[in-house]
């Protein structure tokens, strides 16, 4: 598996690979079988990808096993992946601030002709220039910090024709939409015009929302017009590929583009 897979996406592909080890299929087969095409397969037990909803099941009903657990360890597995991987935490516990040196034992009077202080001084004074220098340069961050925080405001009420120093919203763009038009006898969607860009599961974009406004035009439910290649879009894929007859990868090329096009 991935380097740093999490472990609800793990805990799926060993449960999908216990199935399919069970049932002593081969890849091919169990391709032949459940409808997914092998690359597919190879994506899904090797957690590089999560299978939709319907290969699961798919696989669930060739091998025999419980197809109701595998959905919900899936479940588990794709709220994990939106969620993101959690903050890895250090093997060494917390981090300590390390103690501060020892000051060296002082000389005893007239072992070398030195007063008895002076080493002891000299070691006190150089740990005392340190400190004003560790404290020199926090204060210059944080006044740095203070002008970021004093200016910026204002900057950036000028770049938008603002005046004051009041926070200005910039909008983002959160969601895409279907714009249907039809021109040389090809479809588009107001998102993107390719007809070749290869896109697969992970992936995101405007060519991404273009293509699920292509599969919800032709009646399939691509789960909502984000722009994010997700499981259900790629069951999406799948099905709009076993219905213009192309070979089922779940991945987009030109000729699925072609088929959602035309």
């Amino acid at each position: 598996m991935p380097a740093g897979i999490d472990p609800a996406v793990a805990a799926l592909v060993a449960h999908l690979r216990k199935a399919k080890d069970f049932s002593g299929l081969p890849i091919k087969r169990l391709a032949s079988a459940t409808g997914y095409s092998a690359s597919s397969w190879e994506r899904y037990l090797s957690g590089r990808a999560l299978p939709p909803p319907a290969a699961v099941r798919s696989l669930a009903e060739v091998v025999g096993a419980d197809p109701v657990r595998l959905l919900a360890l899936l479940d588990a597995a794709v709220s994990a992946r939106r969620s993101g991987p959690a903050e890895p935490e250090s093997p060494a516990g917390p981090s300590t601030p390390p103690p501060e040196p020892a000051a060296p034992e002082p000389v005893a009077a007239g072992a070398s002709g030195d007063r008895p202080d002076s080493r002891v001084g000299g070691h006190r004074h150089h740990l005392t220039g340190w400190r004003q220098l560790g404290l020199l340069g926090c204060g210059m961050v944080m006044g740095a910090v203070t002008v970021l925080v004093l200016v910026q405001p204002t900057q950036v009420a000028a770049a938008h024709g603002v005046s004051g120093t009041a926070p200005v919203a910039v909008p983002t763009q959160t969601a895409f939409t279907c714009a249907y038009t039809r021109r040389d006898g090809r479809w588009y969607a107001g998102n993107s015009t390719t007809r070749a860009q290869q896109l697969a599961v992970d992936m995101s974009g405007p060519a991404v929302a273009e293509l699920q406004c292509l599969l919800q035009r032709a009646g399939i439910t691509p789960g909502g017009i984000d722009g994010n290649f997700g499981p259900l879009t790629e069951s999406a894929v799948i099905q709009a590929q076993k219905r213009f007859h192309l070979d089922v990868d779940g991945q987009v090329g030109p000729s699925t583009w072609a088929a959602l096009r035309g």
